[in-house]
């Protein structure tokens, strides 16, 4: 396991983290859908991460409406896993109970959640505090001076973004620096080979800005495991086949698969472990997000980090899944020709 800096706060991660959001779901809903793993799974699933090097677990609240922080904060409690040596990111945004005023980023939701996720996490602070979308109702730089606000109480470290729009951070980040406020130190989006929508302008906003990007979902909700091919429409042991998320033009993600499934055999590895592979040596990526219903999908997404896709590897995955260039971006490339 290699270990990244966090951008520039001087932290560094283990390069593959692990996500939480199979833990729990005995509420029902759609994170039942992803996994259903309880406590003693769960001890397993920690344990197991952390004796592969994972130095990095990220959650989140709605994550089984708090279920998962709680069963992840028994876990660290009763394998006595020294949470100094972790980095524990969790979030807040979505509702988690009945109120108008129980959902968005206004202080008031945002401190409360806090409040309540260390309680179930059963510590005393959270290394990484991300906003989870974006809030209509509330002002960039209210967002902003509230999460400078929860840096100053010692209840977060750090504080980081997840699928806000480009712009948005951007904006986010000038009215921080403006009033010398604490700025997000991460990014956490939606990336894999079968959708690289924000190569447009996030990946790019990332490099401009030294912010560190976590991709979630790079198997894509499992399509790229190799459970799926034109001929397997439903895989019977995924949570694809109920919850079909995030969404994803299938045609092309078959052919993805398709070639993912030839570098495989000739790697003699998984499709998952070549799909997981091609996210984390993507420039700009500091930790990939994984997940796991059991130890032999943790064990495979663990040995991912061993698999090294060499230049022609890479190009073909790039051929069979590159993204149509939209205005303006093609307009800026094309007008760059005469500044080279």
């Amino acid at each position: 396991m290699n270990y990244n800096l966090l951008g520039d706060t001087g932290l560094l991660v283990s390069e593959l983290c692990l996500g939480t959001m199979t833990f729990g779901g005995s509420h029902g809903g759609v994170f039942a859908e992803m996994g259903k793993v309880q406590q003693d799974d769960v001890n397993q699933l920690v344990k197991a991460a952390v004796d592969g090097g994972i130095n990095f677990i990220d959650t989140a609240n709605v994550y089984s409406l708090g279920e998962a922080e709680q069963l992840l904060g028994q876990a660290l409690k009763t394998t006595g896993i020294d949470r100094n040596q972790l980095v524990l990111a969790t979030k807040a945004r979505g509702q988690m109970q009945p109120g108008p005023n129980n959902v968005g980023l206004s202080r008031y939701h945002v401190f409360h959640s806090l409040d309540e996720s260390l309680q179930r996490l059963q510590v005393d602070h959270i290394d990484l505090f991300y906003v989870h979308g974006e809030d209509a109702f509330t002002s960039v730089e209210e967002i902003m001076a509230t999460l400078h606000d929860v840096v100053a109480s010692g209840k977060a470290r750090y504080v980081g973004v997840c699928n806000w729009r480009a712009y948005k951070v951007m904006q986010a980040q000038a009215v921080a620096e403006r009033h010398g406020w604490k700025k997000f130190s991460a990014l956490q989006y939606f990336y894999s080979a079968a959708c690289r929508d924000i190569e447009a302008d996030v990946l790019p906003l990332a490099r401009e800005l030294h912010l560190p990007l976590m991709p979630w979902s790079p198997l894509a909700g499992g399509f790229l495991s190799g459970k799926y091919t034109r001929d397997t429409a439903k895989a019977g042991n995924s949570r694809r086949d109920t919850f079909d998320f995030p969404p994803l033009d299938k045609e092309k993600a078959y052919s993805i698969v398709e070639t993912l499934q030839g570098i495989a055999e000739q790697h003699r590895v998984s499709v998952a472990e070549v799909a997981l592979a091609w996210v984390r040596m993507q420039a700009g990526v500091t930790s990939t997000i994984i997940g796991a219903r059991t130890s032999e999908q943790l064990r495979s997404n663990l040995a991912s980090v061993d698999v090294l896709l060499t230049a022609d590897d890479l190009r073909a995955i790039d051929a069979v899944s590159q993204r149509p260039v939209l205005y303006p971006e093609w307009m800026v490339r094309t007008q760059a020709g005469d500044r080279k």
